[in-house]
Parts: structure tokens; sequence; C-alpha cells
């Protein structure tokens, strides 16, 4: 792997991720992402990253979730995507911040009208009568709005995590796969091989 060491790590990203979706990979961009409390104890889950520039990357969810409690209680977070067709992953490590409104409401609008439905009414990580009040809520709702747009609520929109260091991991025969940590320092990224 000889990646540009001039350019930023989370454009080779964004072409992993394009080469997983050309394979036919299914959620090509499905990633593990780590957040942990204010004390420091851990949790992970699996999310969508659905946007990736040169300095972060994005994901959507309820800010009432338990990531959303952590993520407000320690901005620090950790990314990981693996694409076994690929033989490939990527460790993102950063910092938190929440999208912009506008952001928020731009991508709730580009969703399937369910899952805005299920935004409005699923009180994420929150303990639910049953699965069958859950499903009613959202046909009661659907009724409601009928033929009326879903507006977006406040307690749903999008995260933005800031890479302060990126990691490129590409396997090998005999387990001596090529490993580079990409390092943030200023506006630029500082680049080493590490050892598998």
């Amino acid at each position: 792997m000889n990646p540009d060491r001039n350019e930023s790590p989370l454009r080779t990203l964004t072409a992993w991720i394009g080469e997983a979706r050309a394979l036919g990979v299914k959620d090509p961009d499905a990633m593990a992402l780590g957040t942990a409390t204010a004390e420091g104890f851990p949790s992970v889950r699996t999310v969508l990253c659905r946007a990736v520039d040169d300095d972060s990357i994005r994901f959507f969810t309820n800010y009432e979730s338990r990531k959303g409690h952590e993520l407000a209680a320690n901005g620090h977070a950790a990314a990981l995507f693996h694409w076994r067709e690929l033989e490939r992953q990527v460790r993102v490590e950063g910092t938190v911040t929440r999208s912009s409104a506008a952001v928020s409401d731009a991508y709730f609008a580009s969703r399937a009208r369910g899952s805005q439905l299920a935004a409005r009414v699923s009180p994420q990580s929150q303990p639910i009568e049953s699965l069958d009040a859950l499903l009613a809520q959202h046909a009661e709702l659907e009724k409601e709005l009928a033929g009326r747009p879903v507006e977006r609520p406040a307690h749903w929109g999008g995260f933005d995590l800031r890479a302060t260091a990126v990691e490129l991991w590409l396997s090998r025969p005999s387990r001596l796969h090529d490993c580079i940590r990409y390092e943030r320092q200023g506006a630029s990224w500082v680049a080493t091989h590490r050892g598998p």
C-alpha cells in the first residue's frame, strides 16, 4: 500500500467505500462506532456513515439514544470500517460535534418515509411496552400525517466525527499486514507504517 502521504487518509476511505459498493458489498458504509460515558465505560454498535470529507465522517442518530447521551458527555469516539471481501479495514479516531440543523434537515428529508416516521416514534435505547405497541404508534402516525411531509424531530440529527487519527489496514499473507497510521498535526497529516 502506497497511499499519498500528502493528502487526507479519508480520501482513501472514500475510495475504499466506493470499491466495496462496486463489488456489491451490502452496506459498504457500515461502521462500528465506539463511544464512552464520562467515566470511560465503552459501548459499540453499527451505524451507517453518510458522508466523508477530508476532515471528518458523518452519521445520523437519535440524540436521546445511548450513543447520543455518551457523545454529549464525552465528545471522543472511534469508528471501524471492515470489508471482508476487500481484506481491508479503516480505523478513525477523533472528536465529535453535532451537525448543523440544516444538514440534519436535508438528510432527514432524503430518507424513506417509513424511516422518517420511525425516527419520530422510536424512543431509541429506552424501554418500550412492546414491539407491537411501537408498530401501532408508527401506523397511527402514518395515518395522522397522510399526504403531509414528516418533519425532523428535534431529538434526531447528525454527528460529525473529526478525525485526529486514521489507520489504513490491508491484509497480507502470514499475518504480515500492511498498516499505515496517520495522525493530524495542525492542518496536515503525519503518516507512519505500523507493525501488524
